[in-house]
């Protein structure tokens, strides 16, 4: 593997490749599958452009040949910061094909986590967009090559700048240079090599790289998008950043593309989009997070919309609590379906056969037979099923280590390969129930508090739209818990209201919120995650200002 990575040992890797679950063919091998099998079918649709899968595969070709006349070679770095669009795939796809690993940086990132991506990676390449949301990339990318000594070309999506490559020739039929003569094969990776990083998926500090191999990351795709039941009439709708693990391979587009379906790419993620593409080219399955549902929910559904094509709408990146995935099921007309995962590896998913209350309630199981999860107590004993612990796994798709971080493996990975995911549940029957992360555990006293638990209950209130408990400071209890909520527009609700309604829920009183703060909207990751630290740090602040 790459210099400064973490391989699976050498005889559970054998095991892999002989029970199947490595399958020894690159991602880019994946995709010829489904070219030689439907080649004149639809790949990806991205407004009114459409794209077969025998033109994706010259597209890739003829770009993967130009990256190797500009002088990209096998297992150099190029960070990647493209948008959602069809050019998101070419380009990832050409830098597959021939060996170069893109590090996947979301568009939201700015010059303090891609100074530190850069330095991290030495990396040769940036690619970026001209301009997006009407920020100016071309500039960043003039800031950084200053910064960074390693980065030799830029290539840009639309006009570039100063010293800039334009991707936009290197993709063009002529291109202003001719198709490469290079023979690509002598380029092809090995299937055990690192295809791409992914940046880890937490809401504070700076990223660490998740360096993902061609095999587990097929692995990955395939898999999960069998659980989605995809297969070749799937229309995936694609919504949240494309960069991000989740929309990427879980199954997302690379799953659809496995399968030998459809990704539609939708220019935002607003219902009037989302039905119209829904209508429109017949979609039948949308990947979307807790901040895009709830939304959805609470918009006016009296405009009658045809949802008689979705299957599946799946939920990832936090928990959806039950309320909510009942109202799914009966605004979309479609099967819910909760994914609970990390970029690291480990992906569980509730299956389209559950009965509806292991749907609604928990948090799916491993999407493989050969993934071993434990649940420990703080002494790293294994619990009992149906006792909260803490979650750490292994398997054919979950990393050993990350990239050129020896210092970030020593607390997250144990010494047998076991990754710490950092999430408190419990397991029933093989399914897993996540109580929260362990930050999201507020300890009252000794008296432990789910955050999504009451959560839960809050949410039924008529007047919340929308709701996140965090942890505040106690000098008497420890911590507390604040409840930042939404309001249905229009309302009012207070402390004491909130208060009322969780007991007639007959809950424990410990778990009452003892701080009710009302807001406009929560901070949100560029993965689309609520920023509960943000929130944390607020209710400290607020306790602050009152013993100031």
């Amino acid at each position: 593997m790459l210099r400064n990575c973490t391989a699976w040992p050498e005889e559970l890797a054998r095991h892999y490749r002989r029970q199947g679950y490595w399958a020894d063919i690159t991602l880019y091998d994946m995709l010829l599958r489904s070219v030689a099998a439907a080649p004149d079918r639809i790949a990806l649709v991205d407004g009114t452009r459409r794209l077969t899968y025998a033109e994706l595969q010259i597209a890739i070709d003829r770009l993967a040949g130009r990256l190797i006349d500009l002088g990209f070679r096998p297992l150099e770095r190029v960070v990647f910061q493209l948008p959602n669009s069809i050019e998101f795939i070419i380009a990832l796809f050409a830098l597959l094909r021939v060996g170069v690993i893109p590090v996947l940086a979301l568009p939201a990132h700015r010059d303090q986590e891609l100074s530190h991506i850069f330095a991290h990676t030495t990396a040769a390449g940036y690619i970026v967009p001209d301009l997006w949301h009407s920020y100016d990339y071309r500039l960043l990318a003039a800031r950084l090559s200053g910064l960074a000594p390693s980065l030799r070309s830029v290539l840009v999506l639309g006009e570039p700048g100063p010293n800039q490559i334009s991707l936009r020739n290197l993709l063009a039929r002529d291109g202003g240079r001719g198709d490469s003569a290079t023979d690509l094969a002598d380029f092809a990776p090995p299937p055990d090599e690192v295809a791409l990083m992914l940046l880890s998926g937490g809401t504070t500090g700076l990223p660490k790289l998740i360096p993902r191999t061609h095999n587990d990351y097929v692995y990955n795709c395939q898999q999960c998008g069998t659980i989605a039941g995809f297969n070749a009439g799937t229309v995936f709708l694609a919504l949240l950043p494309m960069a991000h693990n989740y929309t990427l391979g879980c199954p997302g587009v690379l799953g659809a593309l496995a399968h030998g379906g459809t990704a539609v790419i939708a220019p935002d993620a607003g219902i009037e989009t989302v039905t119209r593409l829904i209508e429109t080219e017949r979609v039948t399955a949308i990947s979307a997070a807790v901040p895009l549902i709830v939304n959805w929910l609470n918009v006016d559904s009296s405009r009658s919309c045809d949802f008689s094509s979705l299957r599946v709408l799946i939920n990832g990146g936090a928990k959806l609590v039950p309320e909510l995935r009942r109202r799914v099921e009966l605004r979309f007309g479609c099967t819910f379906q909760e994914s609970f995962g990390t970029g690291e590896g480990l992906l569980n998913m509730t299956r389209l056969d559950d009965p509806a209350e292991i749907r609604f309630t928990s948090s799916g199981r491993p999407i493989s037979p050969a993934d071993e999860v434990r649940i420990i107590d703080e002494h790293g004993n294994d619990v009992p099923d149906g006792v909260v612990g803490e979650l750490i796994c292994r398997g054919p798709y979950t990393v050993r280590g990350y990239y050129n971080a020896p210092e970030k493996d020593r607390p997250a990975f144990t010494s047998d390969g076991y990754y710490r995911m950092g999430d408190m549940v419990r397991r029933i029957d093989g399914n897993l129930y996540v109580q929260g992360r362990l930050k999201d555990i507020i300890n009252r006293g000794g008296e432990k508090i789910s955050c999504e638990e009451v959560e839960n209950y809050i949410l039924g209130h008529p007047k919340i739209k929308n709701v996140c408990v965090v942890a505040m400071p106690d000098a008497t209890f420890g911590e507390k818990a604040c409840a930042f909520v939404i309001p249905v527009e229009g309302q009012t609700v207070d402390l004491d209201e909130i208060k009322n309604f969780l007991l007639k829920r007959n809950i424990a009183k410990f778990k009452l919120p003892e701080r009710l703060t009302v807001v406009n909207e929560f901070p949100i990751s560029p993965a689309g995650k609520i920023l509960r630290g943000e929130l944390r740090q607020a209710a400290a602040g607020n306790v602050a200002s009152v013993h100031a």
